[in-house]
């Protein structure tokens, strides 16, 4: 019997020294990370309130600029991204399932395909810029209210780019967590970083697709 729960309980030694138990710390782990959730959504929020009040005042002239934008790429990495939720829900599964083998790799397949959508990214940011569409660097618009279009435009790459980031950071943060996860770090008990990452992954995926109808479907029917 002791050998049996020494198996399935985790050591007492994945347990920091200001922290009971494991339960208790992995509750502070996932509470921190909530906060730290909500003051991204604030800082998001900033950026979603001057789209809404800017879009309200010049409707046609955002969805003029929105017609520029590659809804074909934006619609390719909104699957990319979805997909790599999948991915990164199975892999706080194989945690649970301490599979050490099939983390390391759903952990890969998750930073690539965050790779993917980056790649793309950056695909789309050079046509942009070939386009004459990044304000005071490149801008050209030979149609109505140019001023207001760069708004749209400012917006649009404050925005998306501020999300390519947080994807960056994340792709670094799997990267980080496959090779620790190859040594068995998170299939002895204790999988709260993978949990933990899991949280920021499926933020930054819930965030792009309120970003892909507002800023690459409004110009479109």
């Amino acid at each position: 019997m002791e050998i049996i729960e020494s198996v399935t309980k985790p050591s007492p030694s994945l347990v920091a020294e200001h922290f009971d138990d494991l339960e208790q710390q992995r509750g502070a782990a996932q509470l921190g990370m909530w906060v730290f959730l909500a003051t991204e959504v604030l800082f998001f929020g900033g950026l979603f309130l001057g789209y809404t009040v800017f879009r309200s005042a010049y409707p046609h002239d955002f969805a003029a600029a929105s017609h520029r934008t590659e809804v074909l790429i934006g619609g390719i990495n909104t699957a990319v991204l979805l997909f790599s939720s999948t991915l990164m829900a199975l892999a706080v599964r194989a945690a649970e399932l301490r599979n050490r083998k099939r983390l390391v790799w759903l952990l890969l397949g998750t930073a690539f395909f965050g790779l993917v959508f980056m790649i793309l990214k950056g695909v789309e940011y050079d046509k942009d810029w070939t386009d004459h569409l990044v304000p005071v660097l490149n801008f050209e618009w030979h149609e109505a209210n140019p001023g207001h279009v760069q708004i749209f435009f400012w917006l649009y790459f404050a925005m998306t780019g501020l999300h390519a980031i947080h994807v960056t950071v994340g792709i670094f943060v799997m990267l980080f967590l496959a090779v620790v996860a190859r040594f068995g770090k998170f299939t002895a008990g204790h999988h709260t970083p993978i949990e933990i990452a899991g949280l920021y992954w499926h933020f930054v995926d819930i965030v792009w697709i309120f970003l892909f109808p507002l800023l690459y479907l409004a110009g479109h029917r």
